[in-house]
């Protein structure tokens, strides 16, 4: 029986602890550097909407290790109201050490407003090209860790396959945060599957013109909007446009969980798929 070749690496990271109320969140750094952002025309599943491959230079910024925790989202949400409420218990799925879930855009946005004003550093959501790139950390398989996915190294809907990948375990939930663990090459965990993460873009149907920079694409605002959130949110929960999803969830096939597969979703609705983590855009502040 053939046996997929899956690569695992360890090395070394950067990270700090931002500890605001018990809060823990881990906070890793990316490296600046450039990468091709999008997918091959040869790459198996591949969709008309990951391309046309590009190149993109990225800054060095700082990506929570893991997806925000029910635990992390509960201290947040009881911290002084910016403009929006938040429900202090919003998941599905209960647990501490879970991804938080059935949050909307608008709420990561009123979480990352809270975080910045409390601790006085700019959190916000990564961008699409930042996500993507830190996802990848220098790989170009369609995973970070190889040409398929395992139900040994993520939560996906094993039921169907990827390549020559083969069949596991079907969990029907999420998993706590770390529960692989397994890093990429940047140290970050649980890129691949469990929740889907909202990323800060408004959605474009192909990466036609897309800029070669990292920042949010978003023809019509300054980028300061997403960067600086406390000072601009209320334009942001203003805005209707769509937005990016990208990593696949604990009940999406495997081509879902694909470094480069992206997804449009309405910045209002919740599920029980969607999380988020959080960026920081200066990694010259550390605590």
């Amino acid at each position: 029986m053939y046996t997929p070749v899956i690569k695992l690496q360890q090395r070394r990271f950067y990270h700090f602890i931002e500890d605001k109320g018990g809060l823990n969140l881990d906070m890793v750094k990316i490296p600046s550097g450039s990468f091709l952002m999008g997918s091959p025309e040869d790459e198996l599943e591949r969709s008309p909407y990951e391309g046309p491959q590009h190149h993109v230079k990225v800054a060095s910024f700082f990506l929570g290790r893991y997806p925000v925790t029910q635990a992390q989202w509960r201290i947040v949400a009881q911290m002084p109201k910016v403009v929006r409420d938040l429900k202090i218990d919003p998941s599905h799925f209960k647990g501490d050490k879970r991804p938080v879930e059935n949050v909307t855009w608008y709420d990561t946005v009123e979480f990352c407003a809270r975080l910045s004003r409390q601790t006085e550093q700019d959190y916000r959501l990564p961008s699409e090209a930042e996500w993507e790139y830190a996802c990848r950390a220098g790989t170009k398989t369609p995973f970070h860790f190889g040409k398929t996915i395992s139900t040994e190294l993520a939560n996906y809907d094993c039921r169907y396959v990827y390549g020559r990948g083969v069949k596991g375990e079907y969990r029907g939930e999420t998993t706590k945060v770390n529960h692989f663990r397994v890093t990429n090459n940047f140290g970050l965990s649980d890129m691949h599957g469990n929740v889907w993460e909202w990323c800060a873009d408004p959605w474009h149907d192909s990466y036609e013109n897309a800029p070669k920079d990292s920042l949010v694409w978003d023809e019509n605002n300054n980028d300061n909007r997403y960067h600086k959130i406390p000072e601009c949110i209320e334009h942001l929960l203003g805005d209707k446009r769509t937005r990016v999803l990208h990593g696949g969830s604990w009940s999406y096939f495997p081509r879902y969980c694909r470094s480069a597969f992206r997804f449009s979703y309405f910045p209002d609705d919740r599920y029980f798929l969607i999380g988020f983590r959080v960026a920081r855009s200066s990694p010259r502040n550390l605590p």
